[in-house]
């Protein structure tokens, strides 16, 4: 009687990037930290969690994934969007504005947030998905991009709506931090006026 040997188990956990090549076809840097390629599949908007929220506020649901990562907010965008935000900004006006908006495009690189449902034990400043990307749900085809482009079609969020709400949301908080570094004002007495 010849004995068989069962065949090895997949581990339970092939880790980040496991998740993101085989379940979103994304491409990965090995890690530790696992990073996500951009400008492939996907490019990022980088702004303060402070904007981002107010981005977040105004646009709604019209957004692809989201990540936190300490004080910055990730938003997913179509590929190419990096090459296109100085003229976004040019055309919106906010070009030679001082604002604290990045982009990752082509040969950039983002730390990846855990998976969904993965345990985050980790650094407190370790990024997390707040609208993680869905899996056979062709992530690409929900990212804000230009209408014009070939994937903005359909029903993608237009990349114009989110760069003028990002724009303005990272100009509040850029005046609303210079405010309040600025010392209060000193209180004048209110000046009474002589009736004649």
């Amino acid at each position: 009687m010849a004995l068989t040997v069962p065949s090895p188990r997949a581990p339970l956990d092939d880790g980040p990037a496991r998740w993101y090549e085989d379940e979103l076809g994304w491409a990965t840097l090995a890690g530790p930290p696992v990073a996500l390629v951009t400008g492939l599949r996907f490019d990022v908007l980088e702004l303060p969690a402070a904007a981002g929220r107010g981005v977040l506020r105004r646009v709604g649901a019209a957004t692809g994934p989201v990540a936190l990562a300490g004080h910055r907010m990730r938003l997913l965008v179509a590929p190419g969007s990096a090459e296109e935000l100085p003229g976004l900004l040019d055309w919106l006006e906010w070009g030679g504005i001082a604002l604290d908006l990045a982009v990752l495009g082509a040969g950039g690189r983002m730390t990846a947030p855990l998976p969904p449902g993965r345990d985050r034990s980790g650094a407190p400043d370790a990024p997390v998905w707040l609208r993680a990307p869905v899996p056979g749900r062709g992530v690409e085809a929900s990212l804000p991009a230009l209408r014009a482009a070939p994937w903005g079609g359909g029903g993608a969020p237009c990349l114009v709506r989110l760069v003028a709400a990002a724009a303005a949301e990272c100009h509040r908080v850029r005046l609303l931090s210079a405010r309040a570094r600025r010392p209060a004002a000193q209180q004048l007495p209110p000046q009474r006026f002589a009736s004649s």
